[in-house]
């Protein structure tokens, strides 16, 4: 994690605590209702209900609630939640028990306005938090300065680093990560709405061999044919615009999730800011706005988007020469 990025994450508290109690209704402050883990825990329960085939009513009553109740908690506005009524509804809902430990460690989350999320600390490291976040946000802007996003990664691209990152993994589990991965670009190549993408890569990534010099000219094709679509934004940081910042950040993405008829924020936006041991998730509109500012800085400093995807594709050519 950068210098920045660690200054950001040593005022979030890494800790979290168990709620006791029922689901009582939000106080009515900012934190109760806008938690990111809590968030995360009802679109997960919602969406399970729904691929139960149950309504609120049916599965309230399953659970000896009123209907909003558990209202509440898809909406993540529950501010107290216990770990023996997630089990319940998970019995309920036929989740399996590795996703049912993650679920149970989303409840479990202080209700804070930024989370530093250590792997393997009451979320098992196998349960992505961030991947359920990402499926739910209609516009992401995002800073890539070692690997291309993963949005945007060819399979034979995404296999290289899974291999890297996993060793031990059977070629089926392997192959299984890989395309869990590709059913996540649905979000960008989808007909109907498609979210809108905007990525700034440095150069280093154009030129950092991932897979051999086969791969990277398929995936640097790939990300200039991609550059074409209306909703897909791909912009080279070159060496020669030295440090924009002044400071270097990391790989970062914030994450927007429309309107609603008013014109006001479906979900607060996020920051999602990549570590090694973890992630920090931002929520504080501060943070929210320095990273929007930051990503603006490096797209001025950026090639424009014609003159990326010239690049791309000549490096595309020196990797197949």
């Amino acid at each position: 994690m950068s210098a920045s990025s660690a200054r950001a994450s040593a005022s979030v508290s890494a800790g979290s605590e168990r709620a006791h109690g029922g689901l009582d209704r939000p106080t009515g402050t900012e934190s109760a209702s806008s938690t990111l883990p809590r968030r995360q825990l009802g679109r997960y329960l919602r969406d399970w209900r729904t691929q139960a085939g149950l309504t609120i009513a049916e599965a309230s009553r399953l659970m000896e609630w009123g209907a909003s109740t558990l209202q509440r908690l898809e909406k993540g506005q529950a501010d107290r939640i216990r770990t023996i009524d997630i089990q319940e509804l998970c019995r309920i809902y036929g989740i399996h028990d590795d996703l049912a430990d993650g679920l149970k460690g989303l409840a479990q989350q202080a209700a804070v306005k930024s989370w530093w999320h250590a792997y393997g600390d009451l979320i098992p490291e196998n349960f992505d938090v961030y991947v359920g976040l990402e499926a739910s946000a209609q516009q992401l802007r995002s800073y890539h300065p070692e690997l291309v996003l993963g949005l945007l990664q060819t399979a034979d691209y995404a296999r290289a680093l899974h291999r890297l990152g996993y060793p031990d993994d059977s070629e089926t589990e392997s192959e299984r990560r890989v395309q869990l991965r590709l059913q996540r670009q649905a979000l960008i190549t989808r007909r109907v709405s498609p979210a809108t993408v905007a990525v700034v890569l440095h150069e280093s990534v154009l030129r950092r061999v991932v897979g051999g010099a086969k791969v990277m000219a398929a995936q640097l094709r790939h990300l200039a044919d991609l550059s074409t679509s209306d909703n897909v934004s791909v912009r080279i940081l070159p060496f020669a615009a030295g440090i924009p910042l002044g400071d270097s950040t990391g790989p970062f993405t914030v994450l927007e999730f429309g309107t609603d008829g008013k014109g006001h924020p479906i979900e607060p936006p996020v920051v999602y800011v990549e570590g090694f041991t973890g992630d920090l998730y931002l929520e504080r509109p501060v943070d929210v706005r320095r990273y929007r500012l930051a990503h603006e800085s490096l797209q001025d400093a950026a090639l424009d988007t014609r003159a990326s995807r010239q690049l791309l594709r000549q490096v595309a050519k020196e990797f197949s020469a």
